[in-house]
């Protein structure tokens, strides 16, 4: 590549990662209000101090987990030109993203089983909170499953290599932001009480 060209790549890499970052801060913030919201709203006299998240959620956590090391892997990868471990590192992470979302989903079926509802009646303000959160974490990972697959795309197009890795670094920066994030909701279900 061109000197001019990466230095101009350079450069727009660096203002997409200035970006990035209030994005993620947006976020942080989201969440941030959020889990306060949950803390106050604990001293409520209907809240359910004895409520026990099911255990797909600690799989779903696992996964996720696994899959930050696998995209790691992918971008450790191309940073090599390393294009067919790059497939199967970023693959894999897409499948583990997918699982993950099934596994809470299915986490919520037990909840719902165990006879905790969402809405209505039947609903308490803990259960509620427990729903929105992680509906609005499986939003933002939509959006991160989608943000993968133009990542997998343009990796089948040959638009990464060694010195242009741009969306690959970015699009891993808010799965390992989401990872950490789920990682952070987990544990401040599991440990709040």
């Amino acid at each position: 590549m061109d000197t001019t060209l990466q230095e101009q790549y350079d450069k727009k890499g660096k203002a997409l990662k200035v970006m990035m970052l209030f994005a993620l801060g947006s976020i942080a913030m989201v969440f941030a209000g959020l889990t306060s919201a949950y803390v106050v709203s604990k001293s409520r006299p209907d809240w359910l101090a004895d409520f026990v998240l099911p255990d797909a959620f600690l799989y779903s956590t696992i996964v996720i987990f696994i899959s930050s090391i696998t995209f790691h892997l992918a971008f450790k990868s191309i940073k090599k030109n390393q294009y067919s471990k790059t497939t199967t590192y970023l693959v894999s992470t897409l499948i583990l993203g997918l699982l993950f979302v099934f596994l809470q989903f299915k986490g919520f079926g037990e909840v719902i089983e165990a006879g905790y509802f969402f809405t209505g009646s039947e609903s308490t303000i803990t259960t509620s909170f427990l729903y929105v959160i992680v509906i609005v974490h499986i939003a933002h990972l939509a959006g991160g499953i989608l943000a993968l697959m133009v990542v997998i795309y343009n990796h089948f197009k040959q638009k990464y290599n060694a010195q242009k890795y741009i969306g690959i670094e970015l699009c891993a920066w808010f799965w390992h932001f989401l990872d950490l994030l789920w990682i952070y909701l987990f544990l401040f279900f599991t440990f709040y009480k």
